[in-house]
């Protein structure tokens, strides 16, 4: 989960074209701080982390509901959206139909979590279910997940892309210097996971899909999230960027962060 919270963080100063569409930026500074995607990055991996091993689909459910909750209104100044505020404070919360990329920017956990794609594409299908429930929603995390797993299992950027192409139809045609000019901020799925995927296939260590998804601009802090979680299965994550990851999370946060990484080791 390094890879998604610190590319929320990293992203998130340079969000709505702040970073001017550039590579060149400063990487940490008192900007670089989380927002509601890893808060529910962290309570999607609690939600999981709670669960027994044959947990049907209600369960899982129930759980990704009382998680979001709990660290929803735990922190309630992440910068969630409205739709998903309002939820928050449901005591019937129900799905909203949304294909917004919120969907994709919580399930990094997923994809390391399960030994099988089969079981990674249902626990993101179920993560994403709960609110984001559009075919559109589901299929981002889905194929967020996805990719997460074939980069963890050595698959490559070939096959990854490949997978996505036909098991998504995605658009992976475009280079990032194509889409640069002419994205904007937006928040679907549609036009938040491709370009995401695409900064990954594009960057050559972690550190430059990093700067790739955020020269994107837009909705960068969520588009850098996906795209970093997928990079960390693949590269991993320098220790240094690790460090200050972590000096930028509350305790709680830590405390689910260091269960996931025993869980998965």
């Amino acid at each position: 989960m390094y890879g998604a919270i610190l590319g929320d963080m990293i992203g998130a100063p340079y969000e709505f074209d702040r970073g001017k569409k550039s590579m060149q930026f400063e990487m940490f500074n008192d900007l670089v701080r989380y927002t509601d995607d890893s808060v529910m990055t962290i309570a999607v991996a609690e939600a999981i982390l709670g669960l027994p091993k044959a947990a049907d689909d209600d369960m899982v459910r129930a759980a990704m509901v009382r998680s979001m909750q709990a660290w929803g209104n735990r922190y309630p100044n992440a910068g969630y959206g409205c739709r998903f505020i309002g939820w928050l404070g449901k005591k019937d919360p129900q799905p909203y139909g949304s294909w917004g990329n919120g969907s994709a920017m919580r399930v990094s956990s997923v994809g390391w979590l399960f030994d099988t794609l089969e079981e990674t594409r249902r626990y993101a299908r179920l993560s994403a279910d709960v609110t984001h429930n559009h075919p559109e929603g589901i299929k981002g995390a889905e194929a967020t997940a996805s990719a997460i797993f074939m980069a963890r299992n050595d698959a490559s950027k070939v096959k990854i892309r490949d997978y996505i192409v036909k098991e998504f139809h995605y658009d992976l045609s475009r280079t990032c210097d194509q889409i640069r000019p002419g994205y904007h901020h937006v928040e679907s799925c549609m036009e938040t996971v491709p370009e995401a995927i695409t900064a990954f296939l594009e960057g050559e260590s972690f550190e430059d899909v990093i700067r790739t998804a955020v020269s994107l601009g837009g909705d960068c802090d969520t588009l850098t999230c996906i795209a970093g979680g997928i990079a960390e299965a693949f590269y991993g994550v320098p220790d240094d960027m690790k460090a200050e990851c972590r000096n930028r999370l509350a305790p709680d946060m830590l405390e689910v962060l260091d269960r996931f990484i025993e869980k998965i080791q």
